[in-house]
């Protein structure tokens, strides 16, 4: 295995066991939320899943992008399997393009978004690698946080840790 492959696999375990909570929370529940300031279940999900778009975009682009219009935006499901549906062929995409990548491009292309320090937010330029590695981490720890709302309610939680 290279390092392709690991992180692809990486993305495909995280993705497994994100996808094991998100079918598990039960319809009536995918709408609560701890508090008023936080994101229901399904908007977490939402969130999730948007943000891998926007981080093949920052990819593809190398950095930040001006005018960046989601096809996530404005678009909400009331169920889990619709909005998995909905964002499927953008995750193919997402992983088709890091197949894709020579293993030289994880420690040569540099991602830039220092602009971001600019506008109050922590900037940074990291190599291709390191940020491909972010990518799974959000998600991990939002699929921590939605175990946690199942705990809150008193739902079952699954077992993911197979």
């Amino acid at each position: 295995m290279n390092s392709i492959d690991l992180i692809l696999l990486n993305l495909e375990e995280v993705r497994r066991r994100s996808v094991k909570v998100w079918r598990s929370i039960p319809q009536e529940y995918l709408n609560w939320k701890p508090d008023p300031k936080a994101l229901s279940c399904l908007e977490m999900i939402h969130h999730v899943l948007a943000a891998e778009y926007s981080y093949h975009q920052i990819i593809i682009h190398r950095g930040s992008i001006e005018n960046f219009e989601s096809p996530f935006k404005g678009v909400f499901f009331n169920n889990t399997a619709d909005l998995l549906e909905f964002a499927n062929p953008y995750r193919k995409e997402f992983l088709n393009s890091i197949a894709a990548l020579k293993e030289t491009a994880l420690s040569e292309i540099r991602i830039d978004r220092s602009d971001l320090f600019e506008k109050g937010y922590t900037g940074y330029i990291r190599s291709l690698g390191d940020f491909l590695l972010r990518i799974p981490y959000h998600e991990a720890v939002h699929t921590g946080q939605l175990l946690a709302y199942l705990r809150t309610v008193g739902v079952e939680r699954p077992d993911i840790w197979d």
